[in-house]
């Protein structure tokens, strides 16, 4: 696996991009062809195959004068809950033996920036936010041993998550509804690749709504590690390029219309967005 940490991204015109620190490039300067797609560059992250940007012919654009789509196509949407010892506690949750995972459908995403748009409130009147670190599959895999976490992960992503709280609330078993309203997870600005652990061993993710940190927690308090949970959930299913763990928060805000949230994943990235109300 090659040592050089990247960055995938696309931009609003739909644009594959290779980049790092320095800024980024189009997909195709690294002797890609001109219809690669991200799905290209995450199953090369996976497999270490990506250039040295130094040797690239093209010179890099700063992040700041790209304006981002979400980095890739999205596939299988598994959330993760009360994965840090802390989070569960400040629920009065029981810790779970297994991964508390759910599922989210495709129509969810929304870009970098958004907006997070609430639902009206006769349908939901309290909406939480929260960060989470997202691993990112880069190739199609099953039964995965977690020793060979990184042959299968593209790399690491900033997220954040919705939930409609209210609604969860008068029912457990109205989780998937709470979670579901399109613009309910924000990803981007782009994967952090590769995928080594060493990377994650002191990282810290933040949940930041305006301006102000909710909460924070270490990699090292959560109850599954992003190892486990791959190697959990592809021996639930096949895993395929695109899908995404979304790994768990350290915890969550409520957020209302006029906000602005951040979720800050230390050594990955920093994702933003606006939220506003649907009347």
């Amino acid at each position: 696996m090659a040592s050089e940490t990247y960055r995938l991204a696309r931009s609003v015109e739909g644009r594959p991009l290779l980049g790092n620190a320095e800024g980024f490039v189009p997909l195709s300067a690294a002797d890609y062809p001109a219809d690669a797609t991200t799905t290209d560059a995450l199953a090369a992250a996976a497999t270490g195959d990506l250039p040295p940007l130094a040797s690239l012919p093209a010179r890099p654009r700063p992040a700041e004068h790209v304006r981002f789509a979400a980095p890739f196509d999205p596939g299988k949407l598994w959330g993760i809950g009360l994965n840090y010892a802390d989070h569960a506690a400040d629920l009065d949750e029981i810790r779970p033996e297994e991964p508390a995972s759910f599922m989210k459908p495709a129509t969810t995403v929304t870009a970098p920036g958004g907006p997070i748009r609430l639902p009206p409130r006769d349908v939901s009147d309290r909406v939480t936010a929260e960060a989470e670190l997202g691993v990112v599959i880069g190739r199609t895999c099953k039964g995965v041993d977690e020793a060979d976490f990184a042959d299968v992960v593209a790399g690491f992503v900033p997220v954040i998550d919705m939930t409609a709280e209210d609604i969860l609330q008068r029912n457990p078993r109205f989780l998937t509804r709470a979670k579901s309203f399109d613009s309910f997870l924000v990803v981007g600005p782009w994967i952090s690749a590769p995928a080594s652990l060493d990377r994650l061993s002191e990282t810290t993710v933040r949940t930041v709504i305006n301006d102000e940190v909710i909460a924070e927690n270490t990699l090292d308090r959560m109850l599954f590690s992003p190892p486990e949970l791959v190697s959990f959930h592809s021996d639930v299913m096949t895993l395929e390029p695109g899908d995404l763990i979304s790994t768990g928060t350290p915890g969550a805000g409520v957020i209302e219309g006029g906000d602005t949230v951040r979720a800050e994943v230390d050594g990955v990235g920093v994702l933003e967005a606006n939220v506003v109300r649907e009347s």
